[in-house]
């Protein structure tokens, strides 16, 4: 209570002091600029002053700046009836500096030949003084000199009480806060509501993750028995295997604050700003410990440092990733604060960003496998209305590669699909529609094609089915079609079995079944066509990973050039000599012509059959598993069939 009257030193000046203040000045400036005293000028017509001086009233006339006239009257004159409404109770004579009317005029040149008549006329040369004179208003003029600087502080101060107004989001505050973070902080109360049940699949990441997790609910159970909370964790995976949607999960569960922002948002065409970012970043993590930082596409700024930097464009990145690393090796383990990041391109990430103590895990997000992707058809099915009948493990394995993201795409072009059918459910057929769609592309019925062109696409597809369904090792096959769709005037589809290693047979065995429509087309028509492009495109990459990566090949030997760091960079050089080259080239040629001679062997062999699925073909656009298996009979090597 005894502090109660003392005046708080922070209180600042009442705004509305200031404005009356600013008033007062004003007016003060309007005063000195008009003059002193009391004010007894009256305002008449240059028609009346003539009228006055013919009376000889006027004592002085007095020419300011070639635009006014000042008026000062006799002694005699002012005690004249019409005059003593410019009398005041302390009138001091024409001497004084006051006068008694005020006037203005256009020219001066007219004026002044009229002054000159009346005075010549009447005789008041001696009686009336004309002077010319400059006045300067001093107040006035420093007024304006003033003007653009009382403009330019108007506007800083308005800039600043917006800023201190909206803070970093504010409109004005956006410039005076281009060095603070860009990060969004989701709130673990309101935000946060993503949890472990809503990724499905990525089961040993989630293992890996649950433990940072447990790290953050629970730091004190690794702490006291010495150990020290992990800095960060990295996690590398293909595009859309659902990176960012974990590190959503883990802050989910952790319930708390989560940073999310991507490297980009660090990159800023201002020197400094990108590591001025990261400081504050950290700082904002500190204060709300424990959080967690997450860095989507890292790769953005941990770019390996002085690789082709000819230019030096490179170094406000450079000086951001440095800020980085210190950060992550500088601020205490027991901040509680984890830094998670993604990234498809682990493989180019700088080595000190890499190692223990800034990321100290990496955890690898695969694409799921046909149990995983069961469990990932089960999320996403969960707001479709879908039939009852409709078997999730049926569009699994008809999904072989597909990631988390492109399920995603598959369910809801399925809905759009069954929606523009006018269904009120989503069936089987519609899935399938939906995989053919994002796999091929939109299907072109009304494409102009000739005969011709169909009867070659017609054999050619036939082609790639006969071989595929004859051999043991080649992908089985789901259904042919000749409907232009997307790029391609044919497609088939192929359901491959989803293998941890390949062997040579089963390499061979496919490239053998992509040349089967090339194949195809020389046993009929003895002659080959450029519809074999993509075909040839994916033979080539075959063999030549055959023969370059994964030492397949018996010539060049036990020896891969591939460098799965990625730390390597041969510009226009090679890591082999020229002799070397030759003979890969040579290799990859023989390995194409071998399988391509084969397919011509084996449809040679099935002409009739090969004939008779292309008619069928032609009868019906789009043919399935079980048209081949009436022409062909069974896969007596096939294990088990998909339904």
């Amino acid at each position: 209570m005894a502090n109660d009257n003392k005046p708080n030193k922070k209180q600042r000046l009442n705004p509305y002091w200031i404005y009356g203040i600013i008033i007062i000045i004003f007016i003060g400036i309007q005063i000195f600029s008009g003059g002193f005293g009391g004010q007894t000028t009256a305002t008449i017509t240059p028609a009346k002053f003539f009228e006055f001086l013919r009376d000889k009233d006027v004592a002085k006339v007095e020419i300011v700046n070639q635009r006014e006239a000042k008026v000062y009257l006799t002694q005699e004159a002012v005690q004249k009836e019409v005059h003593k409404k410019t009398k005041s109770d302390n009138f001091l004579p024409s001497i004084t500096q006051t006068p008694n009317y005020v006037f203005e005029f256009g020219d001066l040149t007219v004026f002044q030949e009229k002054l000159d008549e009346i005075i010549s006329e009447n005789n008041l040369q001696g009686s009336t003084e004309v002077r010319f004179t400059t006045e300067d208003n001093m107040w006035g003029n420093f007024l304006i000199s003033l003007l653009p600087f009382i403009l330019i502080i108007g506007v800083w101060i308005f800039i600043m009480r917006r800023m201190s107004a909206g803070g970093a989001g504010g409109a004005g505050g956006q410039i005076f806060n281009i060095g603070k973070s860009k990060a969004r902080l989701f709130d673990e109360k309101t935000d946060m509501k993503t949890s472990f049940k809503d990724v499905a699949g990525l089961e040993g990441a989630k293992e890996e993750v649950q433990e940072i997790v447990d790290f953050l609910r629970n730091p004190e159970k690794y702490t006291s028995l010495g150990g020290k909370i992990p800095k960060g964790a990295l996690l590398v995976g293909p595009p859309g295997t659902g990176k960012t949607l974990l590190a959503k999960a883990v802050a989910g569960e952790a319930q708390v604050p989560f940073f999310s922002l991507s490297g980009s948002d660090f990159v800023e065409m201002f020197v400094g700003v990108g590591a001025s970012r990261v400081r504050d970043l950290f700082k904002q993590a500190k204060e709300k410990s424990p959080a967690i930082i997450f860095i989507d596409e890292i790769d953005a700024i941990g770019r390996a440092r002085g690789k082709s930097n000819f230019s030096g464009s490179n170094d406000e990145r450079e000086n951001t990733l440095n800020q980085l690393l210190t950060e992550m090796d500088g601020f205490g383990t027991n901040t509680n604060v984890i830094v998670l990041a993604a990234t498809n391109r682990a493989d180019i990430l700088d080595k000190a960003l890499m190692r223990a103590g800034r990321f100290d895990r990496q955890i690898f997000v695969d694409l799921p496998d046909v149990r995983e992707r069961k469990e990932i058809f089960e999320v996403h099915l969960r707001p479709i209305k879908k039939s009852e009948d409709l078997d999730i493990e049926f569009l699994a394995k008809q999904t072989p590669g597909f990631s988390g993201a492109d399920i995603a795409n598959v369910c809801n072009e399925a809905a759009l699909i069954a929606a523009r059918k006018g269904k009120t459910a989503v069936g089987r057929q519609d899935f399938l529609d939906a995989v053919d769609r994002i796999v091929g592309g939109l299907e072109k019925k009304n494409k102009i094609i000739t005969p011709d062109e169909k009867k070659a696409v017609a054999f050619h597809e036939a082609g790639h089915a006969t071989i595929s369904w004859l051999l043991e090792h080649a992908a089985p096959l789901v259904k042919v079609t000749i409907v232009p769709r997307g790029q391609s005037l044919g497609a088939a589809w192929y359901l491959p079995e989803e293998r941890l290693i390949v062997r040579p047979e089963q390499m061979l065995d496919e490239m053998c079944a992509t040349m089967g429509g090339r194949a195809a087309e020389k046993v009929i028509f003895d002659k080959i066509s450029t519809g074999a492009l993509s075909d040839l495109e994916k033979v080539t990459k075959q063999a030549r990973a055959m023969v370059t990566i994964y030492g397949l090949s018996d010539k060049i030997g036990n020896i891969t050039y591939y460098d799965s760091s990625g730390q390597t960079e041969y510009g226009f050089t090679k890591p082999y000599s020229e002799q070397t080259a030759e003979l890969i080239d040579k290799e990859i040629s023989r390995i194409i012509e071998e399988q391509y001679l084969r397919a011509v062997r084996i449809l040679e062999e099935n002409k009739d059959k090969l004939t008779l699925l292309a008619e069928e073909l032609l009868e019906k656009e789009v043919i399935f598993k079980d048209n081949l298996e009436k022409i062909f009979g069974k896969r007596p090597f096939v294990k088990e069939e998909i339904a």
